[in-house]
């Protein structure tokens, strides 16, 4: 029988600054001062902010700005090179930790989303209906352990969102960032914390999706929240319309999963520190890229059936094209062929600022099925 006010909860946990944290850990003389992490670790060249401390960012830097953009925001700003092999390690370390963790008498469920957070709930059962009830102050409690025993075992501090399922959780992360550290979102709370906020605010919702909302005359979470579904489901679709106009009234019904990540797909870009006019010039980076990507889906075992590219133009226009193969292959020279084949359906007569190519693989055996899938983009 379930205690008074108990019910299920689930947590969201981000891990602070992650990346600039790491590289603070490993030089303590940075501790205090703004550090931005981004490409090589030269303001001078093109390259964006991967994170930037909270000292930087007082400042105005943010991830995804111009490396250059950010040393005129922030010129006394220590500028490091990102390093992903000591982000995956230190990231291996916080699961690891999250994963020893028991809320109850099972170990918790974790389901990773990246490098620097993951949703955590009570692993009693796998049904959700069987689950153990907390209450509210339990939840805070067992998410101020979470802070306290990722601090203990890693040296990196992070924050929880709690809530009574993942969408709370994960927005009321940025309520709690980086003080207090710990914030709920509740039912009985949604719509006092959300409400007036505008659609953007909803974990799920870009900048083209609110546009579109808005164009229908929704512009506020509360507003999503009172809609018509059916109108949504007219005018966006009948699987994402009405899947908005839940998240507008705070239901998630999807599980934390614990199952791994499975990628569909792998890709690379890469910015070139001066433009490309010679397309013969721009014709050998993608292969080269394919290359690197080939490499990627190789230590996958899984061959490519479709080749994506990416081109992005001075200033900032971009354009994608893609295309399925034949067969599926692990063919260097079909996969760096069929690349550069996708050079003949882009504009030749402009400077080239950036170059990526995705190679989306076949499904693994058994298919997708219990498998999180996404593409990687590194």
């Amino acid at each position: 029988m379930e205690r008074d006010g108990a019910r299920r909860w689930v947590l969201h946990v981000d891990l602070d600054q992650f990346i600039a944290a790491v590289e603070v850990l490993r030089r303590p003389e940075l501790a205090g001062r703004p550090v931005v992490v981004g490409g090589r670790g030269d303001p001078t060249e093109r390259g964006v902010v991967s994170t930037a401390s909270y000292e930087a960012r007082k400042y105005g830097v943010g991830s995804g700005m111009p490396l250059r953009l950010a040393a005129r925001k922030c010129p006394d700003a220590v500028f490091l090179p990102v390093d992903a092999p000591a982000y995956d390690a230190a990231s291996v370390e916080v699961m690891r930790t999250l994963r020893s963790l028991r809320w109850g008498p099972a170990p918790v469920v974790v389901q990773v989303l990246g490098w620097d957070e993951a949703f955590v709930a009570d692993g009693s059962s796998s049904g959700a209906e069987a689950l153990p009830a907390h209450t509210l102050a339990d939840a805070v409690a067992f998410a101020q352990q979470v802070r306290a025993e990722v601090l203990a075992a890693t040296q990196l501090h992070c924050s929880v969102g709690v809530g009574n399922n993942k969408l709370q959780a994960k927005i009321a992360t940025d309520f709690g960032k980086p003080d207090p550290g710990v914030y709920a979102i509740t039912d009985e709370t949604w719509f006092a914390e959300m409400g007036e906020r505008p659609t953007r605010a909803l974990w799920g919702v870009g900048a083209k999706t609110a546009a579109r909302l808005a164009s229908l005359g929704i512009e506020t979470v509360a507003q999503l929240a009172a809609s018509d579904a059916h109108v949504l489901a007219a005018e966006i679709g009948p699987t994402m319309g009405p899947w908005f106009h839940r998240i507008g009234r705070g239901v998630d019904t999807s599980p934390v999963d614990a199952t791994p990540w499975v990628p569909r797909a792998h890709g690379r870009e890469e910015t070139f520190q001066q433009d490309l006019d010679d397309w013969d010039q721009v014709e050998a980076a993608v292969r080269r890229i394919t290359q690197r990507v080939l490499a990627d889906i190789e230590r996958e075992g899984r061959p490519a059936f479709r080749v994506g590219l990416k081109l992005r133009y001075r200033p900032f226009f971009t354009v994608s094209r893609s295309r399925k193969l034949p067969e599926p292959t692990l063919d260097a020279d079909v996969l760096a062929d069929a690349a550069a084949a996708l050079l003949e359906r882009v504009e030749k007569g402009r400077p080239v600022r950036l170059l990526g190519v995705r190679l989306e693989m076949v499904p693994p055996e058994g298919g997708y099925d219990g498998s999180r899938t996404a593409a990687r983009q590194e």
